[in-house]
C-alpha cells in the first residue's frame, strides 16, 4: 500500500473498532425523544421539535445526563454491512464476509412487522414540522439503502437468500403511496401519506432497477422509470435539485444531493437506459463545482461552508468514488476530502466528530451518521485505489 492507502485504511480499522466495540450500538442525531425529558414537553408538538433539536444540533453531547442510552441502529447495521463487503470484495479476507452476513441476518430478524415486505425504520419517535414519525414506521431512505446491502451480498455471494429479501423489500416500496403527474410519479418517503421528496423517491428507484436487472419484473423497471422521470424533470437549470418540491422543501445541501446522483447512476447501469444521461452530467457537474472547497473540506449547502458536517464528508467520499471511474480527477477529489476528513475529524480513539462550527467543534460519536457511513464511504474509496 502507498501512504494514502494507508492513511485510509488505518482510519478504516480505528473506526470498525469502535464500532465492534460497542457492539453495534450507538447514539442517533433524532433519538431527542427518548429522554425522560420529554414528558416536559406534554406532547406539543413544536415543544418537542425543540427538545429534539436542542439534543441534536448541542455543541455537547448532554444525553447520558437526560437519560438517553445508545441503541441499535437499522440504518448503521446496513452501512457497516455495505463497508464489509466492499471490504472483502478488496481485501478477500473472509472474516469481513462473515461479519456482513451477521449484519444482515441481524437486519432480516428486526426488519418491521405488520408490512408486506421488508422495510426498516427508527428506534425511536421523531417529531417534525409535517408530525411525528414514530418509533419502526419505515421508510423509504433507510429502506432502499439497506436493501442496496442485500443486493451487494446477493451480487458477491449467489445465496438466492439475499434476493429474495431484496424482492420482499420492494413489494414495500410498491405499496407505498404515489404522488402520479404528467411527468412522472414520485415514491412516497413512508406509508402514512404522500410526502414528495426527491433523494427518498430516486432511492426506491435505484433499488427497484439494481433488483429489475436480477429478476426481470417489469413493474420494478415501470415505477422506477416513472420515478426517474419526475425527479429528473424538475432538476433545476443548473443541474441543482431542491430537496422537495413544497416552497417548505427549497434548499439544496451536499448528501441529499449526492443520493439522487448515486441513484441515478445505479438506475443508469442496471437497466443500460440512458435517457437521463443528460440529468447526471449536469447534476454531478453541479456537487463537484460548489460543494467543495481547495482544501478538501467539504461544503453542508450550496451557499455556505459552515456547519461542516460528518454525513456531507461521507456521503461526499462514497459518491466521488462511485463517480471515479469517469475521470482520474474525481479520485483525486475524494482521496482530498477523505485526507482532511481523517486529519480534522476523526478522533483518536478512532470515531469521526459530528460537527464543525467557525469556534467549536461537536464531538458526539453518532453510530450511523458519522461511524457507519464513514466506514463504508471509506471502505469504497479503497475498493476504487
Amino acid at each position: 500500500m502507498d501512504n494514502l492507502q494507508l492513511v485510509i485504511k488505518h482510519g478504516l480499522d480505528a473506526v470498525q473498532k469502535f464500532v465492534e466495540d460497542r457492539d453495534y450500538k450507538g447514539y442517533d442525531p433524532g433519538d431527542g425523544l427518548t429522554s425522560w425529558l420529554r414528558p416536559l414537553t406534554f406532547g406539543n408538538l413544536f415543544a418537542e421539535r425543540i427538545l429534539q433539536q436542542a439534543i441534536w444540533k448541542g455543541p455537547f453531547n448532554v444525553r447520558p445526563l437526560v437519560g438517553i442510552r445508545p441503541m441499535d441502529s437499522t440504518k448503521g447495521r446496513g452501512f457497516m454491512a455495505w463497508g464489509y463487503l466492499l471490504m472483502f470484495k478488496t481485501f478477500g479476507n473472509e472474516e469481513y464476509r462473515s461479519k456482513a452476513i451477521k449484519c444482515l441476518d441481524w437486519l432480516d430478524e428486526n426488519r418491521e412487522t405488520g408490512y408486506v415486505g421488508h422495510c426498516w425504520g427508527n428506534h425511536f419517535d421523531f417529531s417534525t414540522r409535517s408530525g411525528r414519525l414514530a418509533a419502526h414506521e419505515p421508510t423509504i431512505v433507510w429502506t432502499s439503502l439497506i436493501g442496496q446491502a442485500f443486493l451487494e451480498a446477493y451480487e458477491q455471494t449467489s445465496d438466492q437468500k439475499f434476493l429474495r429479501i431484496a424482492k420482499s423489500i420492494c413489494v414495500w416500496i410498491l405499496s407505498l403511496p404515489r404522488e402520479s403527474t404528467p411527468r412522472g410519479c414520485c415514491l412516497s418517503y413512508d406509508a402514512i401519506g404522500q410526502s414528495s421528496i426527491h433523494n427518498s423517491n430516486m432511492l426506491g428507484a435505484a433499488m427497484l432497477a439494481r433488483t429489475w436487472r436480477h429478476t426481470q419484473d417489469p413493474e420494478y423497471l415501470e415505477v422506477a422509470n416513472a420515478a426517474m422521470l419526475y425527479s429528473c424533470s424538475r432538476q433545476r437549470e443548473d443541474g441543482s435539485w431542491y430537496y422537495g418540491e413544497d416552497p417548505r422543501n427549497h434548499w439544496i445541501d451536499s448528501f441529499h444531493t449526492a443520493y439522487n446522483l448515486d441513484s441515478l447512476k445505479r438506475y443508469n447501469e442496471s437497466t443500460g437506459d440512458e435517457s437521463f444521461r443528460d440529468n447526471l452530467t449536469r447534476g454531478f457537474r453541479y456537487f463537484r463545482d460548489v460543494f467543495f472547497e481547495d482544501t478538501g473540506r467539504p461544503r453542508y449547502y450550496h451557499n455556505r461552508a459552515y456547519p461542516v458536517d460528518i454525513q456531507c464528508a461521507s456521503q461526499a467520499i462514497d459518491t466521488l468514488s462511485y463517480f471515479g471511474d469517469e475521470d482520474r480527477s474525481i479520485m483525486e477529489l475524494a482521496n482530498k476530502v477523505a485526507t482532511w476528513t481523517i486529519k480534522n475529524m476523526q478522533d483518536r480513539s478512532g470515531y469521526f466528530y459530528y460537527r464543525r462550527y467557525p469556534l467549536i467543534t461537536a464531538k458526539t460519536p453518532y453510530f450511523h451518521w458519522g461511524q457507519a457511513t464513514m466506514y463504508k464511504a471509506l471502505a469504497h474509496l479503497l475498493s476504487r485505489l
